[in-house]
């Protein structure tokens, strides 16, 4: 059988971290920003990590 092929569309909006967790950024950052309070202007640029229900689906898309 060959090899599973990586999940491109999800390899280049993610990064996978030291200890093996995957990072992503946030969505609702893009436009329509003036109506959008500072405070959830400044949390969305935090970084978010995908939470451990999605984790065995995005680790066999990565390839992990």
């Amino acid at each position: 059988m060959p090899k599973m092929k990586t999940h491109r569309g999800l390899a280049k909006r993610t990064k996978v971290t030291g200890s093996g967790k995957v990072k992503r950024m946030k969505a609702f950052k893009s436009h329509i920003l003036n109506k959008k309070s500072a405070k959830r202007k400044r949390n969305l640029r935090k970084s978010g990590l995908i939470s451990d229900a999605n984790m065995k689906q995005v680790k066999r898309m990565l390839g992990l």
